[in-house]
């Protein structure tokens, strides 16, 4: 019969020290975008509908520039470590590592191609 403590029972297979980090990371950009949602749609509905020159005119002040390139990039951000999350949750092995890559790439991506597009209509 062996006598182990709890703490001994989970020695090995326990937190890696990054939760914490992580969920406070979470809670933090969740509260940014709580924020920064209702200040893109407010400066985005502004010009749906309206022609290119106008879009450009519009997004070439640095207000709803700075907003959409925020929401953005911490709409992303906080996707992708969700996403991670999940992931490492519900996937093992190769799996897991190849939609973190995957996820991780696709966050990226769509930032640097928002961003160029951004700086496109403002510049």
């Amino acid at each position: 019969m062996r006598y182990l403590t709890d703490a001994k029972r989970a020695a090995g297979l326990g937190s890696a020290k990054t939760g914490t980090a992580h969920h406070w990371y979470m809670q933090m950009s969740a509260v940014g975008l709580a924020v920064l949602v209702p200040l893109f749609i407010f400066t985005f509905g502004r010009v749906v509908g309206a022609d290119h020159a106008t879009v450009v005119e519009y997004y070439g002040r640095p207000f709803p520039a700075i907003v959409a390139g925020l929401t953005l990039w911490v709409g992303m951000l906080h996707f992708r470590h969700g996403a991670q999350m999940m992931i490492e949750d519900y996937a093992h092995g190769f799996m897991r590592k190849a939609l973190i890559v995957a996820v991780v790439c696709i966050t990226y991506a769509t930032i640097a191609t928002g961003l160029y597009a951004l700086i496109r209509l403002a510049l």
